[in-house]
């Protein structure tokens, strides 16, 4: 199983290039709407990153995804910019999944 990344910007990119990860930078919806065609043909990418700008800019894309196919597992990355989430994202999720401040 292989991963693909969707990044908007080459930093990252060049990054997973170095680890082995190809991918594709993106800016605008075509592309964004292109490389996920590419990767949905390839029955052998099973992970595919997507850094945390492209996620909330073309959420609506990558919602319909998650919500309809088991494969590829979408995975919203932060970038060089860091994350967009706040300090404690981790700990208020599980809180307000099983309902327990802790």
């Amino acid at each position: 199983m292989k991963m693909f990344l969707i990044s908007d910007n080459r930093d990252t990119y060049t990054g997973m290039r170095l680890a082995g990860v190809e991918g594709v930078v993106a800016h605008e919806r075509d592309e964004v709407e292109g490389a996920l065609a590419r990767v949905l043909e390839d029955p052998e990418i099973g992970i595919v990153l997507v850094t945390e700008m492209l996620g909330r800019k073309f959420s609506d894309i990558l919602d319909e995804i998650k919500q309809n196919r088991r494969i590829p597992l979408l995975v919203e990355i932060p970038d060089r910019h860091g994350t967009g989430r706040k300090e404690n994202f981790i700990t208020d999720y599980v809180s307000e999944a099983i309902g327990l401040k802790l």
